[in-house]
């Protein structure tokens, strides 16, 4: 159970133990907060001894009256600063426009008017402790999303810190003609440095495209889509490099399959899975791709004959920048986004991927889209929404 921390602060003993008297056993709730809130009411009786107990342990909520001996609620609000977590609700009898403005511009939350009655009292609270815990989950996400962007521009550098050295080295060796006289050599090198600039384009191609998705402003254009055409194209576009690889690529597919969604989220789904396929694949292997429909849902399966993967690889497989790094798949192109913008995509059509495998057997990739939009989605139509990788 939450609680939340109350100090009153007032010089009339009665007033103090009233207001600790209609919270003590009050558990409020509040929408951003699972459950019940306890509150936990302490006191003072002037604005020195306030100050001593918000110097040893802060409350949450600070119920301070304006009129106190010596030391004046105002004073304790300057001294507070307005940079505290504290929230302030001001009880005074003596309540003008110079005293709300002046307690507002030092902090003050709140006001509250003596006399009051606990219902008042409660609803003051309650306000507070809403403001409380939406500050408290703002500061969490907002420390979240640091250590996300932390984690993800480390990745980011680490990923382009490797095909960068080697460019550079291999440019210095160019340069200083340090490899001897034969061309062959410098050709190769040259072929290297196009190898590893070709890799940092594809990820900054697929960093751009995961932005768009996650940040929404990416447009889908939802129409209906033959998806056996769509998968016709994508085999056509991996023909080359499968050719290249000697990998032989099957499509078993009906001839029309309908399908409500966004063309372009379906080539980017097929493509990456067919291009996987063929890349991790061993020459003189296999790609077959079976496509099912029922009224509800359409299946793709993608099936290759290539490295395989362990169970622990194909758990984080569908992360972001994951790729598996071993002897077979070490001068493999990728940026390690591919999957994850396939699942991201696949979630918009309220559907999902999976993936089997076994090292040294090849790899299964399943991905189920329903045949027509989520309801969300067809109410959003054509707007700017987010689009996965």
């Amino acid at each position: 159970m939450e609680i939340l921390k109350i100090l009153v602060v007032d010089d009339e003993p009665g007033m103090r133990l009233g207001v600790e008297r209609a919270l003590r056993d009050w558990k409020l709730s509040v929408p951003e907060c699972e459950g019940d809130i306890a509150l936990e009411v302490s006191q003072a009786s002037t604005g020195t001894e306030a100050m001593e107990r918000l110097r040893q342990a802060p409350p949450d909520v600070l119920l301070l009256d304006h009129m106190l001996p010596g030391m004046s609620g105002l004073d304790v609000l300057a001294k507070l600063g307005e940079h505290s977590d504290v929230l302030t609700i001001m009880i005074t009898a003596y309540a003008s426009l110079e005293t709300a403005i002046t307690a507002t511009k030092r902090g003050a939350f709140d006001f509250l008017a003596k006399p009051f009655t606990p219902g008042e009292l409660r609803s003051a609270v309650q306000k507070a402790a809403r403001h409380f815990f939406l500050q408290r989950q703002a500061r969490r996400l907002a420390e979240e999303r640091r250590a996300v962007r932390f984690q993800f521009l480390s990745v980011l550098a680490h990923e382009l810190k490797a095909p960068l050295a080697a460019i550079e080295g291999y440019l210095h060796i160019l340069r200083d003609r340090s490899a001897g006289d034969d061309p062959a050599a410098y050709e190769g090198m040259l072929d290297r440095c196009l190898f590893r600039a070709e890799g940092m384009r594809k990820l900054i191609l697929d960093l751009l495209d995961l932005t768009r998705i996650e940040s929404g402003t990416r447009k889908r254009e939802l129409a209906q889509v033959d998806f056996a055409e769509v998968a016709r194209r994508a085999v056509e576009t991996v023909a080359p490099e499968a050719a290249r690889r000697n990998v032989a690529v099957d499509l078993r597919c009906d001839a029309s399959l309908p399908l409500q969604a966004d063309r372009g989220e379906l080539e980017i789904i097929l493509n990456n899975l067919l291009s996987n396929a063929v890349k991790y694949n061993r020459p003189g292997g296999r790609v077959d791709i079976a496509v099912a429909a029922d009224e509800q849902s359409l299946s793709v399966e993608v099936a290759d004959t290539g490295v395989g993967m362990s169970a622990e690889e194909a758990g984080r497989l569908f992360q972001d920048f994951v790729r598996i790094k071993n002897e077979k798949t070490r001068d493999i192109l990728g940026s390690g986004l591919g999957l994850s913008i396939v699942r991201k995509l696949t979630s918009l059509y309220g559907g999902e991927v999976s993936v089997r495998s076994e090292p040294e057997v090849g790899s299964t990739f399943r991905v189920i889209l329903r045949r027509r939009q989520p309801e969300e989605h067809e109410r959003t139509g054509n707007q700017t929404l987010v689009a996965g990788e």
